[in-house]
């Protein structure tokens, strides 16, 4: 199957392996949270919009992350179905759609981090420079931070792929539930040493960066936040709750990818890590938009009052 060639711009894509009898349910399952991450995150994303007490920092840059989220899920999951409906000789991807999809994985993975990191610098600057911060978070500089987290990934991941893509294929057949930057390497007999090195030097710097930033922000706002309750004996509950609910995120996602990157490690839980793959681009997408719609207090208010008014 490695070898077997179909076409000059043809692939077969091994898609999800599940036996018959739980292909039904995987479908199910796969197209209710599908449908669930589509529409809480559009709904939420539009609610902020709509709404003008909600134009603040917090809840604009979590737009990315709702946006994100749809990226994320959208870029694997209706393949996927649609390929459990498919035979297996016949799950065929033309190579540009399989180099395509790797790009949006890969966009969605690391624009998680990216994201969470200005999301981050938000609270920070909330917290620990509360006076200034109206001067500081602007409308001007939401868009200058949602930018910056776009347009940096959007250029490395262009590259990543961008290597992967120059090579040529020897082989046609992706094993693997979608098509991803290493899977289109793979089809290729060349040497991929530059591509290693990249791929190896973008995930240090993405994940370092990402850690690095969550850490220092959250450990500075644990000795203000200390700091105030020892000298006023107050806590600010708004404060901490949409922290934890940030922190929360970020662990997620976090605890996701590095399965993935652990399970890479054993390449006898392959197929471990193929399903760990799928549940990246399925569950912190699904549970973004549960945590902060219910545990944002400003967000369940107003979806209460939306409720309130349609009943």
């Amino acid at each position: 199957m490695e070898n077997h060639t179909l076409g000059p711009d043809l692939l077969l894509l091994e898609g999800l392996q599940v036996t018959s009898q739980a292909s039904i349910l995987a479908f199910i399952l796969l197209f209710l949270i599908y449908v669930f991450v589509m529409l809480s995150n559009i709904a939420l994303m539009v609610l902020i919009t709509l709404e003008p007490s909600l134009h603040q920092p917090m809840y604009l840059l979590f737009c990315n992350l709702g946006a994100n989220d749809a990226l994320g899920v959208s870029a694997i999951v209706p393949r996927l179905l649609s390929d459990m409906l498919t035979s297996s000789p016949r799950r065929l991807i033309s190579y540009s759609s399989c180099a395509f999809q790797a790009f949006c994985a890969h966009v969605y993975a690391s624009a998680s981090h990216t994201v969470l990191m200005i999301m981050a610098f938000d609270r920070y600057m909330a917290i620990c420079n509360p006076l200034r911060y109206p001067s500081i978070m602007t409308g001007r500089m939401v868009l200058k931070l949602s930018v910056w987290a776009w347009a940096t990934v959007l250029l490395m991941v262009l590259v990543l792929v961008g290597l992967s893509v120059r090579l040529s294929r020897c082989r046609g057949f992706i094993a693997n539930p979608f098509c991803d930057n290493a899977s289109l390497f793979k089809l290729s007999c060349e040497d991929v040493m530059i591509n290693n090195i990249y791929g190896l030097g973008y995930t240090v710097v993405l994940l370092g960066s990402s850690l690095g930033t969550i850490t220092l922000t959250y450990l500075h706002i644990a000795v203000v936040c200390l700091r105030s309750w020892t000298r006023t004996g107050t806590r600010n509950s708004q404060a901490l709750q949409t922290c934890a609910t940030h922190l929360i995120l970020y662990i997620i996602m976090f605890m996701s990818g590095g399965i993935i990157i652990i399970l890479h490690r054993f390449p006898e839980l392959s197929d471990s890590r193929k399903m760990a793959s799928i549940m990246f681009h399925v569950v912190p997408p699904a549970m973004n938009a549960v945590i902060y719609g219910l545990q944002i207090k400003a967000i369940r208010q107003k979806l209460l009052i939306l409720f309130i008014r349609n009943r």
